[in-house]
């Protein structure tokens, strides 16, 4: 990679495991390879991952399991088994770790690494090779791998060609990249977001671009700024090995407001999946439930309920959720937005499935 005169060119790299539970459990029981697989359950739950030949037949991390068997009636749901998730993924930490300490660990299954000062003579490509290959060696499992000089676009490379694959995003390639892409393809922008850009004529990275600063505050407040700098290619946001996670929340922007109890319930499913598989995963547990909503006139309010212990499920959890609504639900100008936040963190947690995701992961 090479950078303009006088300033200096980031090597990250981010690692991504491929359909990281799904392989595992494929890796570990023959009979499940080469077999459409999904891990989570059946009864009131969701797909929490998807093996790569149950994608073929349109399976996807979050989508309802019952719904996923209607598209492959021959789906196999498997349980999650996290704490063997976790060993593997301090396998895959450890090797991280002998070629940087910069690592910043986003889920069980990825991490970005700043490899800037620790080359040793090498591209960062060519470590992401090595990483890759020792991965397969120690695990089994294929990992993808995305170079780049910042940390959205190293993301977005690592997806470019799964599974099992490697991309490089150079410096004087990024700003093109990005606009050459859907902007349904950049971390930070969901659904209800895309459709309201999509509303203002944006579809692309180029039409992203092409958006004065101004115009995407006024449109979208405080994130105005980060969809400016990422059309450009732009991103400096440091790896931080040393953050520590406070909490784990989710929320969602819904393009029409919502007005009906039942369909925010659903909503709410949805958000209580993802929070509890974040939480499952990473090993943590939490004692308060935060619930936030924003009005169809931007009005915004919070409710919180805090338990003497930790939250045991993802049930649990979504019932307070559902309590803390009810009370402030109904408002003439209905709900475009609805959030929780798990708080309180400490090691442990249950072990349950988490029976429904939300919009972020998809290895």
């Amino acid at each position: 990679m090479t950078a303009p005169a006088g300033e200096r060119v980031r090597r990250i790299v981010h690692v991504d495991m491929d359909a990281f539970y799904a392989s595992v459990e494929q890796r570990d029981n023959p009979d499940l390879r080469g077999r459409p697989v999904a891990v989570g359950g059946i009864q009131r739950g969701v797909v929490a991952a998807a093996s790569y030949e149950s994608r073929r037949f349109g399976v996807r991390s979050a989508m309802p399991s019952m719904r996923a068997m209607r598209l492959c009636p021959d789906l196999i749901f498997v349980k999650p088994r996290f704490d063997v998730y976790r060993v593997v993924s301090q396998q895959v930490r450890a090797i991280f770790a002998e070629y940087t300490p910069l690592v910043e660990p986003l889920s069980l299954d990825e991490a970005y690494l700043d490899l800037t000062d620790h080359l040793g003579g090498r591209t960062a490509t060519r470590i992401a090779q090595e990483i890759r290959a020792r991965i397969r060696a120690a695990t089994g499992l294929t990992a993808s791998a995305g170079v780049s000089y910042n940390k959205f676009l190293a993301k977005l490379a690592s997806d470019q060609r799964k599974p099992d694959g490697l991309f490089v995003i150079p410096p004087e390639a990024g700003a093109g990249f990005v606009q050459s892409l859907p902007i349904g393809r950049f971390h930070g922008i969901g659904p209800a977001t895309a459709a309201r850009m999509q509303s203002h004529g944006i579809a692309t990275g180029a039409d992203l671009a092409r958006q004065s600063l101004e115009f995407l505050t006024a449109r979208f407040g405080k994130s105005g700024s980060y969809y400016w700098n990422i059309a450009r290619g732009i991103d400096h946001r440091e790896v931080r090995p040393d953050r520590i996670r406070k909490s784990i929340g989710a929320e969602n922007t819904y393009f029409h407001d919502l007005r009906d109890l039942p369909d925010a319930h659903a909503a709410l499913e949805e958000l209580a999946g993802k929070v509890w598989r974040h939480a499952s995963g990473a090993g943590r547990a939490g004692r308060t439930v935060t619930l936030k909503v924003k009005y169809g006139d931007f009005r915004q309010i919070t409710r919180a309920r805090s338990l003497p212990r930790p939250v045991e499920s993802r049930d649990e959890m979504l019932g307070i959720a559902c309590d803390l609504l009810a009370p402030v639900f109904a408002d003439p100008h209905g709900v475009r937005l609805l959030g929780i936040t798990l708080s309180g963190l400490e090691e442990g947690g249950a072990e349950d499935a988490p029976r429904q995701l939300g919009l972020f992961d998809q290895a």
